[in-house]
Formats: structure tokens, sequence, C-alpha cells
């Protein structure tokens, strides 16, 4: 009898914390979906993308963001360079936008 009656309290305890951890969860969840990350995380997340990209001179691009939207300006060797790191951080979580000011015929 008293296991019948440590499991039923063991499951109501279950049942009535589960709302509560799920909703605590929700709640940290959606507050970083509503708040926008911000230039300077982004700024960080795309000039380290562009880092870890095969075929992108990463040390010859800038970064700079504003409201998500980000510049990548420079020289580099090539167009298949400028692509790929337009393409790079287009695929950043938090940019809105790219804007290539990126000159082909660097070295």
């Amino acid at each position: 009898m008293r296991r019948a009656q440590y499991l039923r309290v063991i499951v109501v305890a279950t049942v009535l914390i589960s709302p509560v951890a799920s909703i605590g969860c929700g709640a940290a969840r959606s507050s970083a979906v509503s708040h926008p990350m911000d230039d300077a995380t982004i700024t960080t997340r795309v000039k380290t993308a562009l880092l870890n990209e095969p075929g992108v001179n990463a040390t010859a691009i800038n970064v700079a963001a504003d409201a998500g939207v980000v510049t990548l300006s420079g020289e580099v060797k090539s167009a298949d360079e400028v692509q790929k790191a337009v393409a790079v951080a287009r695929r950043i979580q938090g940019v809105r936008d790219v804007r290539s000011e990126l000159k082909v015929g660097g070295q």
C-alpha cells in the first residue's frame, strides 16, 4: 500500500511541476527571440565565420554591422571570394541584409 501511495505522490508531483518547467523554458526561449542580436555580436560572428571559410582571406575583409545590416569592405583576390564572403555573412543568425563594398584586385 505504501508503494502505491508513493507512486501516486510522484505522479502528481510530476504532473504539477511539468507545466511550470515548460513555462520557464519557454520564457527563456521567447525572450531570446524577441530581442534582436546586438551589432557587436553579429560583427564578431561574421568575422569568425569568414576566418573559418576556405577560399576567403578574412584578414583582408572589414566587417561592420548596423541594425543587423552587415557591410563587408576591403580588397579581395576574386569575384568568387566576394560571393563566398557575402554568402557566409548572410547565413549568420541576426543578419538582416549584407552590403558588399568589396573590391576585386587584392593580393
